[in-house]
């Protein structure tokens, strides 16, 4: 029996760092059991350049990623979304658009690495923070017994990783 492949969709405010971040990793880290989505709630209109340069410094293909609204996923043709998963604390507050077949939700607050004032190299520091830390927490979410846990627990299994430093 093959494994079904899961489609997740990583929400923030501008989809500009964080969210496409976790795009990148979870396309990277699901090796093909799960498809990897972006989006924000007021897109920024472009891939912050540090998240791009962090990407592709670590092989990830980066073509395909643009800075989208939300609304894209909201609509009757998107893919069916298994998971929507907030990853800054501005699109977990704000009212969301409703997602076709009721996919299970998460929050995974990271520190916007885009608000870092400084030099380049403090900027890109906060990247590699955001990086590592939505790492860790994909990683677990890749490694969760999807075939043996029931919705609720699964559910709250991916809502406890976003309790993780």
């Amino acid at each position: 029996m093959t494994e079904p492949v899961y489609n997740v969709l990583f929400l923030c405010t501008g989809n500009s760092a964080r969210s496409i971040l976790a795009e990148g990793l979870l396309t990277n880290l699901g090796k093909g059991r799960f498809r990897a989505f972006s989006a924000g709630s007021h897109p920024a209109g472009q891939v912050n350049p540090f998240a791009l340069e962090l990407l592709e410094k670590n092989h990830f293909d980066t073509r395909a990623m643009r800075s989208k609204s939300w609304d894209e996923y909201a609509q009757p043709d998107a893919p069916h979304l298994d998971f929507v998963i907030t990853v800054c604390d501005n699109a977990a507050g704000e009212v969301c658009p409703v997602w076709p077949g009721q996919p299970m939700t998460a929050h995974w607050g990271i520190p916007d690495p885009a608000a870092v004032a400084g030099t380049d190299e403090e900027k890109r520091r906060a990247f590699v923070d955001a990086m590592n830390q939505l790492q860790r927490r994909i990683c677990m979410f890749v490694s969760l017994p999807f075939a043996s846990l029931d919705k609720m627990k699964l559910e709250q299994a991916v809502r406890e990783i976003g309790k993780t430093a």
